[in-house]
C-alpha cells in the first residue's frame, strides 16, 4: 500500500538521536538511540510491537520493559509523540520541528495510521481567558484506500 505523501514539503529532520538525547539531559543508551532511529525512518506512527519488530530486524537486543521505558522517556521529553489508536495501543512518532501540528487518519480495518500534514488541528480554537493549549490531537477514523476498495468489492 503506498504511503501518504503530503503536498507540503516535510520539515527538516531532527538532529541525530545522540544529539537529541543529550540536548534533553538524558543518558544516551543503545535502546533510546535505536528507537529514535526506527521512528525517524518510519513514514507513519508505529506501535510498540512494530518498533520491537524493527529492532529485532536490526538485531538490536532489547526487552519489552526497557522499550516501554525508552518510549515513555522520549514522550516526556517531547522528542516523540504518543497517538491513540483504535486497537487499545499507543503509536509513536518523532516530533518534527518542535510542535506536533498535524492530524492523523486511523484505518479501522487494517489499523494503519497515517500523518495528515495538510489537515489543520484544533490547537487554534478560541479558549476562555487564562487557558492555554499544550497539545492538540485530531484523529480521523475510517477506511484507507486499500480497505475501502475491498469493502466495495464485498471482501472482508
Amino acid at each position: 500500500m503506498p504511503a501518504y505523501r503530503p503536498s507540503t514539503p516535510p520539515p527538516p529532520p531532527p538532529a541525530s538521536a545522540r544529539e537529541l538525547i543529550t540536548a534533553h539531559g538524558g543518558r544516551v543508551t543503545r535502546t533510546r538511540v535505536a528507537v529514535i532511529d526506527v521512528l525517524l525512518g518510519s513514514q507513519h506512527p508505529l506501535s510498540h510491537d512494530e518498533i520491537a519488530a524493527a529492532l529485532d530486524g536490526e538485531h538490536i537486543a532489547h526487552d519489552r520493559v526497557t522499550l516501554y521505558r525508552a518510549l515513555e522517556w522520549l514522550v516526556e521529553q517531547g522528542i516523540a509523540q504518543r497517538i491513540a489508536s483504535g486497537e487499545r495501543a499507543w503509536r509513536f512518532e518523532i516530533r518534527r520541528g518542535g510542535e506536533h501540528r498535524h492530524a492523523h487518519f486511523h484505518c479501522e480495518r487494517c489499523g494503519q495510521i497515517l500523518c495528515l500534514e495538510d489537515v489543520p488541528t484544533p490547537a487554534s480554537a478560541p479558549l476562555p481567558p487564562g487557558f492555554a493549549v499544550e497539545r492538540a490531537e485530531l484523529v480521523l477514523h475510517g477506511a484507507c484506500a486499500a480497505c475501502g476498495r475491498h469493502a466495495q468489492k464485498g471482501e472482508q
